[in-house]
């Protein structure tokens, strides 16, 4: 932008000079004043409009929730006896486990003897009973039941629509347990030694 000022230079007393074309003057005393108009130019810069661009997009995401059990033992379990004339065996082990069965559906738990009491001589595995009691999730088996090396036996059956841990229609025990208790009697006729047997616990939430 160009902007002039305001000039002015002397004349002769009672001249006054003016040019209709340039400037525009005015006398006062002995100077001529000659006002010359503004002259201003505007100029257009370039315009640069950014522009932006949104995409939304969605996505589906999908999971398969599946039944689940899984059990958790000590390594050993003994059999003692507080007794040295013929009194029974016992010992216990709390089971450990988690399940999410299916609503409407149903879970258990079970136990089975894999083999007999080794070496021969010892006491059978037919002779040993267990209780269940105060299982966090589900209902224990109820009463006494034997072990055997053909079927698996009860001890905690799940309801459908269950869970471990979490609160709400969940339990609020995680890991879930159970005790059981095992009682083997000591007879005359066992040979005398160390004996051990395997077993096995199985979890079901089909």
């Amino acid at each position: 932008m160009l902007l002039s000022g305001a000039n002015h230079s002397a004349v002769s007393h009672g001249n006054f000079g003016h040019s209709p074309a340039r400037d525009y003057g005015f006398q006062s005393g002995r100077h001529t004043w000659r006002r010359w108009p503004f002259l201003v130019f505007f100029g257009l810069a370039p315009h640069s409009s950014l522009t932006g661009d949104i995409q939304t997009t969605t996505q589906t995401l999908t999971a398969s929730v599946s039944p689940y059990g899984k059990v958790s033992l000590p390594g050993i379990v003994n059999l003692t006896s507080s007794s040295t004339r013929f009194g029974n065996f016992s010992g216990s082990f709390l089971v450990s486990y988690w399940a999410r069965t299916m609503t409407g559906g149903s879970g258990s738990i079970t136990i089975q003897a894999l083999s007999d009491f080794s070496p021969s001589g010892g006491p059978t595995i037919g002779s040993v009973s267990y209780t269940c009691s105060g299982a966090t999730l589900g209902t224990p088996c109820s009463g006494s039941h034997a072990l055997s090396t053909l079927t698996q036996s009860p001890v905690v059956t799940l309801p459908g629509g269950a869970c471990t841990g979490g609160g709400g229609f969940c339990s609020t025990q995680d890991p879930n347990t159970v005790l059981l208790q095992f009682v083997l009697p000591s007879k005359p006729q066992l040979k005398t030694g160390s004996f051990s047997a395997q077993i096995t616990i199985t979890i079901s939430t089909p």
